[in-house]
């Protein structure tokens, strides 16, 4: 009785991870930049994670924004994926996905100007940016 109450909820946990794992998938679908713009975010890459480090180190933001930030670093430096790259396009792409998630939410509370104080590449690339976050 007590080894298939175990076996029960070893199933069970593993069936919500599997139901979470799915819908984070589509998320990420959702949310993917249209067009062009997926190829774009991926060639600012490099500056824009300059980009969160700085903005994550900035005493002036909002904690809130910084702790976003330092959480989406960490994630980044995780050696695992939560999408595998063989998955087709979203596979290679989902961290570039959810840094311009991450990057939409801090231009909305922390503001542009801030964002702009702390980028360090183009005035192209910054216009991209801008383009990938929703922002004008």
């Amino acid at each position: 009785m007590t080894g298939s109450w175990g076996w029960d909820l070893l199933i069970g946990i593993a069936a919500a991870l599997l139901v979470t794992w799915l819908a984070l998938i589509a998320t990420l679908a959702i949310m993917r930049p249209r067009g062009g713009l997926l190829r774009e975010a991926l060639r600012l890459l490099p500056d824009v994670l300059r980009l969160v480090h700085r903005l994550a180190a900035d005493p002036l933001l909002p904690r809130g924004v910084r702790v976003r930030l330092a959480l989406l670093l960490a994630y980044l430096a995780f050696p695992i994926d939560l999408i595998p790259d063989f998955i087709p396009v979203l596979g290679y792409a989902d961290d570039a996905i959810i840094v311009t998630a991450v990057l939409r939410s801090v231009v909305r509370r922390a503001g542009l100007p801030a964002v702009r104080r702390h980028w360090p590449g183009t005035d192209d690339g910054f216009a991209a940016l801008c383009r990938l976050t929703g922002l004008t």
